[in-house]
């Protein structure tokens, strides 16, 4: 089975794919997608602290990037972010509470596709991300790889498929039930012809603990996160989700060099609870292009996760995230097993 690449049709937009191919051309310098706002009216917003509810622990992927926007978001607003972690219920607690909150732009949710997309069509929740206000896709995390625990012997994605059809269901994956990772690792194994044992161990913090501790043996993840313990050898990069290699990544091999036809990376989001004031998410997808515009910024997601820059604005955030939507659904019998 091949999985395409979801794009937005502009001759402007130069890293999209968030399902791609090995077709798909994904270009390995950083980039900015086009704009789909325009100026943004004024309004004095945020005149105050705004809260931003994350749903991950502290210490992933998601809570690196929701931190790093927050720092660059602060100096060109001269108002605090205050950063609430909030990963219970794959990331639907967070969504929940800022699904209800005020309209007033002062809490606000930084999320990715698991919460947002993944959780409805799973039926965790009976929502998905046009229950809220999506201002922008502020990053695109295009680091995540297949890593596997120094115990589990294995050595790269062929190991994997070889041993995985030799010893079906031996092999441990670890993920959040109905996360982006379980439609992950669902999707490799319907794509691999392999069965593997899936055991809810919670978000990327969660999964770094049982890899070193050898409980799972393999998980998706973002390369930042485990870039230390890739060095020392405690974990092994079976291969890159990217459509191309993230040349950040180093000589790790993408799954589709490997043989295996599919690729996905992770879009982050920043979306209002609905019916907050249109001048609000105006602006706030201006301050997101204007912060990926930032040197700074670049280097701080070059060092912190090999991530290179990557911004929809409103109007092609939601593009992106309806064509995602249309795209996973077609897994939906995979997620529900």
């Amino acid at each position: 089975m091949k999985f395409k690449a979801i794009s937005i049709i502009s001759a402007m937009v130069l890293t999209v794919g968030v399902l791609a191919g090995c077709g798909a051309k994904t270009p390995a310098t950083p980039t900015t997608a086009p704009s789909g706002t325009s100026a943004p009216t004024e309004t004095a917003w945020p005149t105050k602290t705004v809260e931003v509810l994350v749903t991950a622990s502290a210490g992933g992927d998601t809570d690196f990037n929701a931190r790093t926007f927050a720092k660059y978001f602060e100096k060109i607003t001269g108002q605090t972010m205050i950063i609430t972690n909030m990963g219970g219920g794959g990331g639907s607690v967070a969504t929940s509470q800022v699904k209800n909150s005020a309209k007033d732009g002062n809490t606000i949710l930084f999320t990715h596709t698991g919460p947002m997309i993944v959780n409805e069509v799973a039926g965790l929740v009976d929502y998905g991300y046009d229950a809220f206000d999506v201002a922008a896709i502020p990053a695109v995390d295009k680091g995540v790889i297949l890593v596997a625990s120094k115990k589990s012997g294995l050595t790269d994605a062929a190991d994997l498929v070889a041993k995985a059809k030799a010893t079906p269901g031996k092999i441990i994956f670890g993920t959040e039930l109905g996360g982006y990772s379980h439609l992950q690792g669902l999707m490799l194994m319907d794509q691999a012809g392999i069965d593997m044992k899936v055991v809810d161990v919670g978000s990327a913090a969660e999964k770094v603990t049982n890899l070193l501790g050898g409980r799972i043996d393999v998980a998706a993840i973002s390369y930042g996160t485990i870039q230390d313990y890739l060095k020392t050898g405690d974990m092994v990069a079976l291969g890159q989700f990217s459509a191309e290699r993230n040349e950040y990544l180093g000589d790790i091999k993408t799954l589709t060099e490997q043989g295996l036809d599919f690729a996905m990376e992770k879009p982050y989001i920043i979306a209002f609870p609905k019916g907050t004031d249109a001048k609000i998410i105006e602006k706030m997808s201006s301050i997101a292009k204007q912060i990926s515009e930032n040197p700074e910024y670049a280097k701080d997601l070059e060092t912190g996760f090999k991530q290179p820059v990557t911004v929809y604005q409103t109007a092609d955030a939601i593009q992106l995230l309806k064509e995602t939507r249309e795209d996973f659904f077609k897994f939906q019998a995979l997620l529900k097993k």
